[in-house]
């Protein structure tokens, strides 16, 4: 027989995590058979652990040495559902089972004060009591969240942590408002460049050549035509030859007879085989200086790709507070939910006054929560400069991290952008395929987001997001005096340039 280990049965804590240690280990029985309670109490911690962590309930024979006390806290755990929330949690899961095993633990302390099924019943309600506050919590970070990534990669007792933070309110009210932007939503899903897209982004056309650079030519050219007997091409009859490959049938017919084989083999060495004959042709394209230039052709379009890492470039400026400050927000809410539930990466550069940049990348981790949060409560307040911001952005686009991302713009439109910062762009659209995705939060647009943007989507009722708009008076303030955004391009079409007459309507 194999000698059991020296320290048994205390070795079975190597496979639990140390925060289940003590209350796996402190026990309501007596000290008559120590042992054997704690080598059950150690093996039903095991077992409830794994069970939650698929989902479902533990045996009716897991209960810690006190089958009838164990049984009212079991069937509080599937009363509410807690195996559901724990399912691929494994912080839920502890935190459930450090919760059933101190309420178990408790019933010593309220005998002989109650009988023992009194005592059972309350130490139930409490741990019902408890739970049901607890789970209602739970359901509102995953309401919000909504799928944000593998919840076992978050400590419940961080995510409870969060909720008593004046932004958590905050996030749960742009929440609401997402809801009555779906094409805002369904934009975002299809941003980066990770898989081909069923449908193409709407883009403008690309921006054009400057007036006094020629268009490319190419020089004249020649067809040669070389024609290369007996390979695979045209059949131009039947000749004689010793080629297997090209022989007819009726030859092939002569190897399965006994006599008729060794004649085969006789006019194969003889090259008197009956073979199809066959030319092949092939064109080269020579210079010719006698010939006329060409001019250059199209590139093909890009091929059509979606959902990749994003990176968001918030305007954080003093024109931005108020309704667009809100909406600017729910839109950095909705990259994240929508990156993290679908493995994306999200960064996040927050832009103001020149050399105000604030860069974090929003993961799925305390960090990044507590980041998102920090974002969510920030104030918007001082000037706009967008030059660092997109330079910071086309430093990470040249990164294999960060080579599908595309960029979003969220901003009123009130930048500009110098002619270098362009011209990185262009660049980085023709090397890398980057294309930049607007989102004009303001009655307008300007110069400097239609020479950044190759489409520009319009939040028109942006007013009813203010802070101070009653939910009652939304469909109200969703009025727009404005009846459309490219007033510049309606009334001042001469002063577009180039670049930002791409987004002009017709």
């Amino acid at each position: 027989m194999p000698r059991p280990a020296p320290d048994a049965p205390y070795d079975q804590l190597a496979t639990l995590p140390r925060t289940l240690w003590l209350p796996a280990l402190v026990s309501h029985t007596g000290a008559d058979a120590l042992a054997d309670s704690s080598a059950r109490r150690l093996a039903d911690v095991q077992r409830w652990r794994s069970a939650l962590a698929q989902g479902d309930l533990p045996p009716v024979d897991a209960h810690f040495g006190d089958a009838q006390a164990c049984a009212a806290l079991r069937s509080v755990v599937g009363q509410l559902q807690l195996p559901a929330a724990a399912r691929n949690a494994d912080a839920m899961g502890e935190q459930i089972l450090r919760s059933l095993l101190w309420h178990l633990d408790r019933l010593i302390d309220l005998q002989p004060a109650l009988s023992r099924p009194a005592a059972i019943r309350q130490i139930g309600q409490e741990f019902c009591a408890a739970w049901q506050l607890l789970r209602g919590d739970w359901d509102a970070v995953q309401a919000l969240l909504q799928g944000l990534g593998a919840q076992g990669e978050l400590r419940w007792d961080v995510q409870a942590g969060q909720l008593q933070r004046r932004e958590w309110r905050t996030a749960q009210q742009l929440s609401e408002s997402l809801k009555t932007l779906p094409d805002l939503v369904a934009l975002i899903r299809r941003l980066g460049r990770s898989q081909r897209a069923a449908q193409p982004l709407a883009l403008p056309p690309a921006p054009p050549a400057q007036a006094d650079t020629p268009p490319p030519r190419r020089a004249g050219q020649r067809a040669i035509e070389t024609r290369l007997a007996g390979l695979p091409g045209a059949l131009l009859g039947i000749r004689q030859s010793d080629r297997i490959d090209a022989m007819l049938g009726s030859e092939a017919v002569m190897l399965l007879h006994p006599v008729l084989k060794k004649l085969w083999r006789a006019r194969r060495a003889e090259g008197r085989l009956l073979t199809y004959d066959s030319q092949a042709l092939w064109t080269d394209w020579r210079p010719d200086a006698a010939a006329p230039p060409r001019q250059a052709s199209a590139p093909p379009p890009p091929e059509a790709l979606e959902r990749g890492p994003i990176i968001v470039c918030l305007d954080t400026s003093g024109s931005m507070r108020g309704a667009p400050e809100t909406l600017a927000k729910a839109v950095v809410l909705q990259a994240v939910r929508t990156a993290h539930a679908e493995r994306r990466g999200c960064l996040l550069i927050a832009f103001g006054a020149p050399g105000e940049i604030i860069e974090r990348e929003l993961v799925h981790s305390r960090d990044g929560l507590a980041a998102l949060l920090d974002v969510l409560g920030q104030a918007f307040d001082g000037g706009t400069d967008l030059q660092g911001p997109i330079e910071r952005a086309l430093e990470h686009v040249q990164s294999a991290r960060w080579a599908g991302a595309d960029l979003l713009i969220v901003s009123d439109g009130e930048f500009g952008c110098t002619a270098a910062t362009l011209a990185s762009l262009d660049t980085a659209r023709a090397a890398q395929g980057l294309r930049v995705q607007g989102v004009l939060v303001g009655d307008r647009e300007t110069m400097g987001l239609m020479e950044v943007a190759d489409d520009i989507f319009w939040v028109r009722d942006w007013r009813r997001f203010g802070p101070h708009v009653s939910p009652q008076a939304r469909p109200a303030a969703a009025f727009s005096p404005v009846h459309s955004k490219s007033l510049t391009a309606l009334y001042f079409p001469n002063a577009l340039s180039a670049r930002a007459a791409r987004h002009r309507q017709e």
